[in-house]
Parts: structure tokens; sequence; C-alpha cells
């Protein structure tokens, strides 16, 4: 999500007349996307917003702006406000689209020499409807990540899960038309992008904002296979509450649509999911694997897991290691929880750092061992992949995925970037598959 609006960003910039900075060049502008998700994130946004103070310092005229969900917490603003005043905009998480015009007043400002920088922090108002902003379509768009495009199709969040600042600084959800998302596939599709990924807090929970029953995740699914082209499909990301019996038969009977998921599961104790507010039961999780696997057994499943949520107790975090044990995820990301200003389990008890970093060695030791396991599997079999780039530590390689979404590294060149190959899997190192050349 921040990638492709960081895309937004620059569409608008080059729209304006500005061009990325070569190495070693002075930038006209900087900005900054922020993200808040955890607490690290917002420490490096801050401490990289601080040393660009000396660039300020030696160019006056430098344009800083500071956008996304950081600046979208409560009192964040403010406090950018007062401690970098050299900041010249603030915008959030649905102002974006704003960003011409803020340059532009800060452009107009400087040249008139009798006139002071009227400086926007702009951020979305809590007292307005959580759809006062109507989705702008018309903003520009510079990709960066061919042969992949990201497409938006919901924004927002309405789980209000006890340790995420997600619907605190994004806003309840608001979804796209579905003809535009299907007209910028086809976009995209024309435009050779080889590969699209259909993005959203909750990609399930698409349509559900819109009066038209025919407006839902498995329907907008169905019209995407429908587009002619070689190209694949893929999302993120998906909450289980909310994924359906059809979305799984869509998937299943598709001619695009990849057999892969992203199924965040957070724990594997009910008593901590329930804590969570995530829901659903581990019962409900484990019944939709099975699902998902009878009809597709070749489905790749990755996942999200949260290690330390304060009322985890040793207990509930074995039975997490027991789901793991018993789903067998072709790779997992694991977190150590980070308490979130403003979330209802920030003011819970915290678990000590040591137990918490004790509980996710033993998880990820787990989990590779697992990966490893479903890795030697793929040994001697063929497999379509789409080649995405360089593999920067092989010389004379590239990487790309298969459609279950696992990495695969195999002979080839730049030319090659952006097509599709039949690659015969030669050894497999851990989370990474390799073949000595292509069929």
């Amino acid at each position: 999500m921040n990638v492709h609006e960081s895309e937004k960003v620059a569409g608008i910039l080059e729209e304006m007349g500005y061009r990325a900075c070569l190495e070693g060049e002075k930038a006209d502008i900087i900005v900054f996307n922020t993200c808040c998700i955890r607490d690290t994130a917002e420490r490096r946004a801050l401490g990289n917003i601080g040393v660009v103070k000396a660039e300020k310092k030696e160019n006056p005229n430098l344009i800083i702006a500071v956008i996304g969900c950081m600046p979208q917490q409560e009192g964040v603003a403010e406090t950018l406000k007062n401690r970098y005043p050299y900041v010249d905009i603030v915008l959030g998480t649905r102002n974006i689209a704003m960003l011409k015009d803020e340059i532009e007043k800060v452009l107009k400002s400087r040249s008139n020499i009798k006139k002071k920088s009227d400086k926007k922090y702009r951020c979305f108002d809590r007292s307005l409807p959580d759809n006062y902003l109507d989705i702008d379509e018309a903003t520009p768009q510079s990709r960066t990540s061919y042969p992949n495009a990201w497409v938006n199709i919901i924004y927002g969040c309405n789980n209000f899960c006890t340790y995420c600042i997600v619907p605190y600084v994004r806003a309840r959800e608001l979804s796209r038309e579905m003809s535009s998302v299907l007209d910028e596939v086809k976009k995209c599709v024309e435009d050779g992008y080889k590969e699209i990924t259909l993005l959203g807090q909750n990609v399930n929970s698409y349509g559900n904002d819109i009066v038209d029953d025919s407006v839902n995740f498995a329907n907008l699914l169905k019209k995407v296979d429908e587009i002619e082209g070689d190209f694949r499909v893929r999302f993120m990301t998906s909450h289980p509450k909310d994924l359906s019996d059809e979305v799984i038969s869509v998937m299943a009977n598709s001619r695009h649509i990849c057999h892969n998921l992203h199924l965040p599961v957070q724990a594997g104790s009910n008593k901590v999911l329930r804590d969570m507010n995530r829901r659903y039961t581990r019962e409900h999780y484990l019944e939709l694997i099975a699902k998902l696997r009878k009809a597709m057994p070749d489905i790749g499943i990755t996942t999200d897991i949260m290690v330390g949520f304060p009322t985890e107790t040793e207990e509930d975090f074995e039975e997490t290691m027991d789901l793991v044990r018993e789903v067998r995820y072709s790779n997992a990301f694991t977190f150590i929880y980070s308490p979130r200003k403003g979330t209802p389990a920030a003011k819970m008890e915290q678990i000590p750092y040591a137990v918490k970093q004790a509980r996710i060695e033993k998880l990820i030791a787990l989990q590779n061992s697992i990966t490893k396991e479903i890795s030697n599997d793929y040994i001697g079999g063929v497999y379509r992949v789409l080649c995405e780039d360089m593999a920067g530590k092989h010389n004379g390689m590239v990487c790309g995925r298969t459609e279950s979404g696992r990495l695969v590294t195999f002979p080839g060149e730049n030319e090659d970037i952006g097509k599709f190959f039949d690659i015969e899997i030669t050894e497999a190192r851990s989370a990474s598959l390799f073949c000595k050349k292509k069929v």
C-alpha cells in the first residue's frame, strides 16, 4: 500500500515537471511517505526528517513534505509543526491528491516577499463523515514495480483489532467503483504489466459500503479474470472472518488468479484472538485452510503471526506453534507486538521483551524448518515462473515467483524481466528455489 501511494506521489511530482534525483544531486523537494504500524517505523521516519534540517539550512528553498499514516495520528501533525518548523507541508492519508496544490501554494508564497509562507497541515477531520473525501481517480501514477502493478480496490478499515492503529489513521472502508478498478487493470495489462496485485487493508470487505449486492470481492475477481491477456492476479490482504466460499471458488476456477493466498492468523489461541478482536476462532481459521486446500491442492498459503500480545501466556503461544505445525505455511511474516498509542492493547499490562524475543525465536525456527521441507518438495518439478528482477547476489541470474508465490532464482538477463518461463527446480535453500537452466 505504501509503495503504491509513493508511486502516486511520484506521478504528481512528475506531472509538475519534477524528476527523481540522480545520485549526488541535491533535491528541490523531499517527500517523506510515512508508516506508523509499528513504533520502529515511526521513530525511523522522525529521525530521517530530523536529518534533512541541515539540507534545509543549506538550501532554504528546499520544500519538505511529510505525508501518510504517521501525521494522521491524533496530535502528531501539531508535534511536527512545533518540533520540525522547517517542514513545509503535512498531508494525511486521504489528502495525498492535494500535494500539487500545496506545493504551488508554497512556491507562490515564496515569490511574494511580503507574504509569510502559509503552511498547511491537512489530515482528515474525524468530526466529518468517514467517506467525506471521494476517491480521486485522476491522481497520476509513476509505477516503479514492473512487471507488477499495484491496484487499490478499497481504502480504510472497519475491523478495529485491539493492537492496530490502521483504522484510526486510514478511516473507515471506502470502496472504489468496480468500473474504475476494471479500467485500471485493463490499462495495466495493455501497458504490458504481467502481474496485477489488488490492494486493500481488507480486500474481502470490498463493496460492503456500496448499496449494490452485486458489488463484492468475488464478483470483482470474476470480472478481472474475464480480462484478456497473459497476466496473473494476486491480492492482499485477506481477513479470515470475511473470506467467503465464493471467493475460494472463483480462485479455484479462474484463468488468471494465482493459487496463492496471504491469510493472517496473528495467533493460534482463541483467548488471544478474542482479546485481539479478530472475530474468528482457531477452528474457523482451520476450516478455511481445509477448504482452500481441497479446492486448490497446489495453493501456497502465507500468514502474519504476532508474538507477545499482552494477554498471551506460554500456553497460548504453544497453541500458535501447534497451529503452525498443522497448517504448514509456505512462509510466515512474524512480528513482536509493539504497543501503539491510542489502541486498546497499549493500555494492557505488557509482556517483558525478553519473553517475546524468546518466543519469536522459537516460532521462526519452526517456520524455517517447515519452509525448508516444503521447498525440498519442489525439486524436480517444472513450474511457470514470471521473471521479476535481476538476482543481485548471483551474477548472470534473475529471480521470479511461481504461481504459488515461491521465489526462484535462475539463469537470465535483464531482457527476461516481464517474461514467463517454464523452470525445472534443481536445488532448494530454505525459502528460495534454484535451477541451472530454463526448460
